[in-house]
């Protein structure tokens, strides 16, 4: 009789807990296909409000990597004023790049801002790209998506943002880009908290999104946009494209 009713108890206790199992997987379900819905409504309303942005702007994949790590801490239009530069000295060759000295290359990037600091961080990204892959962008992209981005994270200057732009941008691998915008932006939308991780947040989008190169590129840029003209520090609402997206609490 002991023996049976532990069986029972235990048989008992085991539906409980499937039954328990079943009901938390259905609600994470619900929630997940709700977040994905969230995510693509909000896409969809910047992609009506700014349209197809087309990015990077950019000719050859190496200037991508340049641009990635010139834009830091500093707006595009700063950027392309740089680029121009080494352009005009014909210096968007790795080769080229890494035989010019970095107080030359400093002068020609000052538009960008911190300049000697970039300047560095080129100089970084050059010697990392010519002894591992001897200057070649194939080789470096054919190195696989993790395996580059960890040795990327390895090169001084390189974060997990210029890492990540480089990889879909220069190198069409679906890996969703996040920067500030991206959190203030979507804690704004009480979709996140603000003190979210690099990690974390990047994770919410390529759970919920499909493995999609195109709609990662274009998806950050038009966060950028926003985070541009209405999403600042001091937010513009009025006329904000996806203010009706918000959750409680906006």
């Amino acid at each position: 009789m002991i023996s049976k009713n532990l069986t029972e108890g235990v048989n008992k206790d085991a539906r409980f807990y499937n039954s328990v199992f079943s009901v938390n997987s259905v609600v994470n379900q619900r929630m997940s296909d709700n977040m994905r819905e969230r995510l693509m409504d909000i896409y969809s309303e910047l992609l009506r409000h700014f349209g197809r942005q087309n990015w990077w702007p950019a000719k050859t994949r190496f200037e991508v990597c340049v641009g990635a790590i010139l834009t830091q801490n500093t707006a595009w239009q700063n950027v392309e004023k740089a680029i121009a530069n080494l352009k005009k000295k014909r210096l968007l060759i790795p080769r080229r790049l890494k035989k010019v000295s970095i107080d030359k290359l400093a002068q020609l990037i000052v538009p960008s801002g911190y300049y000697n600091i970039k300047a560095g961080r080129l100089k970084e990204f050059v010697d990392f790209l010519c002894e591992r892959y001897d200057g070649d962008m194939d080789r470096m992209f054919s190195d696989g998506a993790d395996n580059l981005r960890n040795s990327l994270l390895q090169v001084k200057g390189i974060g997990p943002e210029t890492a990540d732009s480089i990889l879909l941008y220069a190198a069409s691998i679906p890996v969703f880009v996040v920067d500030a915008y991206t959190k203030r932006i979507f804690s704004r939308l009480n979709i996140v908290d603000d003190n979210i991780s690099y990690d974390e947040l990047q994770s919410l989008f390529m759970k919920n999104l499909p493995n999609n190169v195109t709609l990662f590129n274009e998806y950050h840029a038009l966060i950028v946009m926003l985070g541009k003209n209405y999403c600042k520090q001091k937010p513009k609402c009025d006329g904000c494209p996806v203010k009706a997206c918000a959750g409680h609490g906006m």
